[in-house]
């Protein structure tokens, strides 16, 4: 029996400790999970959304306390604990409240001419069995929130939540809890790399993972194998534009928040600021003075808090030390501890280059490094010239010109004058392109994502036979070619022959 040793990584403090599941365990829970399946397929919307509006309920009554217990396991300050995980989970809840009706309600579509008097729509049907996998910087709302999508959508799930905020699992199982869903439709695995594997293993329905590029490359393979369809939520390294006619101070305040907020990290983190040469240097002094001004530490009457996976900082350490070495200047912080502190100071970068490290790979950490730029097609060229494609930033006072950057860079999500905040749009997909991820949630597309959308045809059933069916005749021959050039050529016109032919083969329909 494996034991997980709970810790608080701001202070060292050891908060408990967590039986890891056997992968015994694993495939039970999943087995329970399809069980369940069968009634709670069968529970209608609204009992669904009933349940829904229960735990948001909770929520909202035990959001304070619950953001104290994530902070002290992710060493995130409590206002960042209480506004991205408990806010953001209660906000996502009410709008599936308000909306899942209507995005799981079968869908109309149009039929063709030809196809008369057939009538065509989309049923949503769920998937089965969802495995998530949740990671450890936003280990509750992460979970939570794909755990919800899948349920509102019929879907039974088993969760694994991150053995490195393990103790943000023991409190979704209380939650869970608190507000009883029906027996088996959420199970709670805890554990590491094995337990992972057991729960790819165990062939669910869907795989929905967040987490680095490296462990979803491995979940994808694997679940190749059994053509289980995933869903990934990878890294980022995202772009900023700061344009020339940009309001500086704005895309400096936005700057030290998008980098720092979480201690960069963030799969959203703004990592790379490109800013036009004619306002560089008073961004880069603005910038400067807004993150010397930060206070770090931990729970209260600070802004910015600790480093939550130990394994991170050497990562971080690296790629600072590689910049400098090869020529970056850091014009604040850069001191990465080597004695054990969680504590990474706010780290701004200048005189970075494309080549480094720090430009190029997920830094995930409190680092700015900032870049000029003189041209739009540059700034276009440099925020592309990554293998990740998430969220970017697009800083301009003309609208036309930021959208027209925006409309160019490669990425799932595009800010104009804001960061990060397009995950907060629950109207909105997310998602990224390229190593940054496969697939969409949130909004109306990421719901659906956890159903099997079904296309349906439906004739009256009224008529003998078909236009296209046997027996074949010179008639229908003559028909097809006619009707083919009137509705798609250039001519719009049938001869007489033609119509002679249509009205025999329609009276043989009858």
């Amino acid at each position: 029996m494996t034991v997980l040793s709970l810790h608080n990584p701001a202070t060292g403090e050891q908060i408990g400790t967590l039986k890891e599941a056997a992968p015994d365990e694993v495939q039970q829970a999943v087995e329970h999970a399809r069980r369940a399946f069968a009634g709670w397929s069968k529970t209608s919307l609204a009992d669904r959304l009933d349940l829904l509006a229960q735990l948001r309920l909770y929520l909202v009554r035990h959001g304070e306390e619950l953001a104290q217990h994530i902070s002290q396991a992710t060493g995130k300050v409590p206002f960042e604990a209480y506004m991205t995980e408990i806010f953001v989970t209660i906000d996502t809840i009410r709008f599936y409240e308000k909306h899942a009706r209507r995005m799981l309600a079968p869908q109309k579509a149009a039929t063709p001419l030809l196809l008369q008097p057939k009538k065509s729509y989309i049923h949503y049907r769920p998937m089965g069995v969802v495995a998530v996998i949740a990671p450890w910087n936003y280990p509750f709302q992460l979970a939570v929130i794909p755990v919800l999508s899948a349920l509102v959508a019929g879907n039974t799930v088993v969760l694994k939540p991150s053995e490195v905020t393990a103790s943000v699992g023991l409190l979704i199982e209380e939650l869970f809890r608190a507000v009883p869903f029906p027996e088996g439709v959420i199970h709670v695995v805890h554990g590491g790399k094995e337990a992972g594997q057991a729960l790819v293993a165990s062939r669910p329905d869907k795989i929905f993972f967040t987490g680095s590029v490296r462990t979803g490359k491995s979940i994808m393979r694997a679940a190749s194998e059994h053509l289980i369809p995933v869903e990934l939520e990878l890294g980022g390294k995202d772009p900023m534009i700061v344009c020339a006619d940009a309001h500086v101070e704005r895309a400096a305040n936005a700057a030290v928040w998008g980098a720092f907020t979480n201690s960069g990290q963030v799969c959203m983190s703004v990592e790379r600021v490109f800013v036009h040469e004619s306002v560089h240097d008073r961004f880069v002094a603005l910038v400067t003075e807004k993150t010397r001004a930060l206070r770090q530490g931990f729970p209260q009457s600070a802004e910015v808090g600790s480093m939550t996976f130990p394994d991170q900082i050497p990562i971080v350490r690296e790629h600072i030390e590689e910049a400098v070495a090869m020529g970056a200047t850091a014009v604040l912080g850069g001191d990465i501890p080597v004695d054990g502190s969680m504590f990474l100071p706010p780290t701004v970068l200048t005189n970075v280059t494309p080549n480094m490290k720090i430009m190029q790979e997920e830094t995930f950490g409190p680092v700015l490094p900032i870049m000029r730029f003189s041209s739009e097609e540059e700034a276009v060229e440099l925020a592309n010239s990554s293998p990740y494609g998430l969220n970017a930033s697009v800083w301009s006072q003309d609208s036309k010109r930021a959208r027209r950057i925006a409309e160019q860079l490669e990425s799932g999500n595009v800010c104009i004058n804001d960061v990060i905040i397009s995950f907060a749009n629950p109207h909105l997909p997310f998602g990224g392109v390229k190593e940054s991820g496969i697939g969409r949630y949130r909004g109306p597309l990421g719901l659906q994502a956890f159903t099997h959308s079904t296309s349906v045809i439906h004739d009256p059933g009224k008529r003998r036979r078909e236009l296209n069916w046997y027996p074949y005749t010179e008639d229908q021959q003559t028909m097809m070619s006619s009707v083919t050039k009137w509705l798609y050529g250039e001519k719009r016109t049938l001869s007489v022959d033609a119509l002679r032919a249509i009205w025999r083969e329609f009276r043989r329909l009858r």
